[in-house]
């Protein structure tokens, strides 16, 4: 049974009813993010129960030495950590004496949670009778600031109910943190200054190793209804803490608050010497703005953002929230102003995978970034891996590979590798190839060709020289052959001949040098400067495209379809719907042995190359794939729904392909993979996008131009998205009775809507 106790709303997530058993998915499920920095939904006051403490800073980690049972040449030396970061949302509360702890109350009544995605704020409210039988209604609302992104903001109150009382509300600052994944149990942290001054206070602490610096600092407010209170706090510290406590005397029906404004400066952005000036002049800025107007910007913000981004359905309240939680969650992940950062598997939601970049970003993530802002966040998240280029070389080197050839990591946070399983770290290499796919992407859709001379076709040649030497010539078979690969489906590892692996080390070398021809050709200076630099020769582009011609694919005549692997047949290929529910997930049921022996596909392998080159293949050739492999695929990678919705839309099989896409845009909502405790699955969130925008709208770039087959689901009235193509934004409506389109821009645009020319005036109405 999936989880279903999220309300369906249009545009908010939904908790009634205080259930413990729910306390650590929902924080993941309401959390927030400004792209600078995010936090789980943890409760401000103290709980006893079960939680999982998250606040997080984007581009700060720590490496923890990775574990194993002996060493291995080429292993990476640490597992990137992203970083529980120093705790500022802590507001203990007492009542008449009594601790404020939702896991010991006599009684918790109308508990509400509701995180509002179209204005950016999160808002938990509750009436609780405590152990002394005082009754109080509490309401705290938060929201990290998208205007001022080092600040987030607090507003907690508390009224009481059935009698006058005394309440001590302790605004705290916490660098005594953990991380709940360490592999040593390392000090992540070590805090060197700890201070307070009147309402305010800071922190500043430092990562062991990595050496970022950071001030973590609040000010606080006190009000009795809506009138300010001067009330000098009480002030508990240690080494690693800061507390202000404020004593209010608030009659029965008053409702006393606290206001904190608090955050991070960090010496990413700022000189180290100068982090607790920064924060103060910050935090100042935000109090005197007050909470009201930061609310008001807020809104402001979160509205430009939808204007371009919202995805409308109508008709299926499910489907709506699903997609609008993937794009605000996005949206909190990465909002593109940073070059240097990129998009983490869980985002600012939890510590699994460490890491802030993997491979989804070039597959998955840039496709949406492309279309719903401008195309300099797209550009950057290239530059940001044309940057990791050097390293991506010496990570090749460290595994015997030489010349240049260069292999992108699975898991980076510097550009180093820096993933801990094996089989994933040596073996799954068809990563490297999604980096040349998201330069070709890129430049298809934004017509950027600049790019590639620029700084593309250096990462190209790198990828396209490890590629060379990564295959093996195979007397036996006289084709190249690459051996000892993990493809996209991680339930085989060790295996040869991945057809998705061997298909685009071919496709990555061909494109290189049809673009070192092109480059040549049309940007002479570039192509001498970057001949020079990669001392790339005529004889190893020879030697690079007779692998390209030679390589090998495995193939089933019986079937007519290439195999996912040389052994996949096999295996005793029994497909899912034989699968006994009771054993499902595999990944949590069975050991690892029986699950790399059995025929079982975590995500899209094959079909993923026929997604990507999709051109490649005629549509009777994409049937029988998706009709032989989909049946053994078992969906247990949040990758995997959203590319086999996009193909059964492609087939016109519409059923399947609105199932897919409920289970792609409500995979953390429903947690259909029983792990959503642990944090979101931010970059799979990305292909619930594309689902609709590529799946229904049968969005296409061919030759330059839009192409359009929109389909729409039965359970649908009907659905429009926006698509930034080329600085001129094409608004799409589908319905029941046919598609219409507007373009604001300046220009006239062509577009192909099912097979037919369609011109499409600025500000004017077209349906087809």
């Amino acid at each position: 049974m999936n989880q279903d106790y999220i309300k369906p709303d249009n545009w908010s997530i939904i908790e009634e009813g205080f259930d413990v058993e729910r306390v650590k998915s929902s924080e993941s499920l309401f959390s927030i993010g400004n792209g600078a920095m995010g936090q789980r939904a943890n409760f401000e006051e103290m709980y006893s129960g079960q939680t999982f403490q998250g606040s997080y800073i984007a581009g700060v980690y720590y490496p923890d030495k990775t574990r194993v049972g002996w060493w291995k040449n080429g292993y990476p030396e640490y597992f990137a950590k992203v970083l529980n970061a120093p705790n500022w949302i802590g507001i203990n509360v007492k009542i008449n004496g009594e601790e404020l702890n939702l896991h010991t109350c006599t009684a918790v009544k109308d508990f509400r949670r509701e995180l509002n995605m179209k204005e950016g704020w999160y808002q938990r409210s509750f009436t609780a009778i405590l152990k002394n039988e005082i009754e109080v209604k509490v309401k705290s609302t938060r929201f990290l600031s998208l205007d001022l992104d080092e600040v987030g903001v607090i507003k907690y109150e508390v009224t009481p109910v059935n009698q006058d009382a005394n309440i001590v509300f302790t605004s705290y600052l916490d660098s005594g943190i953990t991380n709940e994944d360490s592999n040593w149990d390392d000090k992540f942290w070590d805090t060197y200054d700890v201070a307070h001054k009147e309402h305010s206070a800071y922190i500043l602490s430092k990562t062991m190793k990595t050496e970022f610096h950071v001030c973590t600092g609040m000010l606080n407010q006190i009000f009795l209804d809506d009138t300010a209170e001067e009330i000098l706090p009480v002030v508990d510290s240690n080494e690693t803490f800061v507390g202000l406590s404020y004593e209010v005397n608030a009659p029965k029906n008053t409702t006393a608050s606290l206001v904190k404004y608090a955050g991070y400066t960090v010496s990413l952005n700022h000189k180290k010497e100068d982090l607790a000036s920064a924060s103060k002049t910050v935090l100042k800025q935000a109090s005197e703005s007050g909470f009201d107007s930061l609310l008001d910007l807020q809104k402001k913000a979160w509205s430009r953002i939808w204007e371009m981004a919202d995805i409308v359905i109508e008709g299926d309240v499910k489907a709506q929230q699903g997609i609008r939680f993937n794009i605000f969650q996005l949206n909190q992940t990465y909002l593109g102003k940073d070059a240097r950062l990129n998009i983490g598997p869980k985002g600012f939601t939890g510590e699994k995978y460490g890491g802030s970049t993997y491979w989804d970003t070039e597959a998955y993530c840039i496709p949406f970034y492309m279309a719903t802002k401008d195309q300099h966040v797209a550009r950057s998240l290239l530059t940001y891996r044309y940057n990791h280029l050097e390293k991506a070389i010496e990570n090749a080197k460290k595994l015997g590979f030489d010349n240049g050839a260069a292999l992108y990591p699975m898991v980076t946070m510097n550009g180093e590798e820096c993933h801990n399983e094996w089989e994933i770290t040596f073996e799954e290499i068809h990563r490297n190839g999604a980096m040349t796919f998201a330069i070709y992407n890129y430049v298809r859709y934004t017509g950027d060709y600049n790019y590639i001379p620029e700084k593309g076709l250096e990462v190209m040649i790198g990828i396209a020289r490890f590629w060379h030497q990564r295959a093996t010539f195979s007397t036996d078979k006289n084709k190249y052959v690459i051996l000892g690969v993990t493809g996209p489906n991680e339930y085989e590892n060790n295996i040869n001949n991945n057809w998705y692996t061997n298909y685009l080390a071919k496709w990555c070398i061909e494109y290189c040098v049809e673009h070192l021809k092109k480059v040549e050709e049309e940007y002479a200076s570039d192509h001498k400067r970057i001949i020079e630099k990669t001392k790339l020769t005529q004889k190893e582009v020879e030697e690079m495209l007779v692998v390209a011609e030679k390589m090998y694919f495995p193939y089933s005549e019986k079937h007519q379809v290439y195999l996912q692997q040389d052994g996949f047949l096999d295996k005793e290929l029994i497909t899912v719907s034989n699968l006994d529910a009771s054993q499902r997930p595999i990944n949590q049921k069975w050991s690892w042995d029986r699950i790399l022996r059995s025929p079982y596909i975590k995500q899209a392998d094959t079909l993923q190359g026929f997604y990507m080159f999709e051109d490649h293949f005629t549509k009777e050739e994409l049937e029988r794939h998706f009709d032989f492999y989909e049946p053994f695929t078992v969906h247990e990678s949040s990758l995997s729904p959203c590319v086999h919705s996009i193909q059964a839309a492609s087939l016109d099989r519409m059923e399947q392909a609105y199932t897919f896409y409920l289970r792609t845009s409500r995979l953390d909502l429903d947690d259909y993979n029983k792990e959503v405790e642990e944090g979101l699955h931010i970059t799979s969130m990305a292909g619930t996008w594309m689902s609709i925008v590529e799946g229904f709208g049968g969005l296409r770039i061919k030759n330059d131009t839009l192409f359009f087959t929109p389909r729409i689901p039965k359970e649908w009235k009907g659905y429009s998205f926006n698509v930034n193509f080329r600085n001129q934004i094409l608004k799409v409506n589908v319905s029941q009775e046919g598609t219409s389109f507007n373009l604001e821009g300046d220009q006239e645009l062509l577009i192909v809507v099912d097979n037919k020319e369609v011109k499409i005036t600025p500000n004017h109405l077209v349906t087809v």
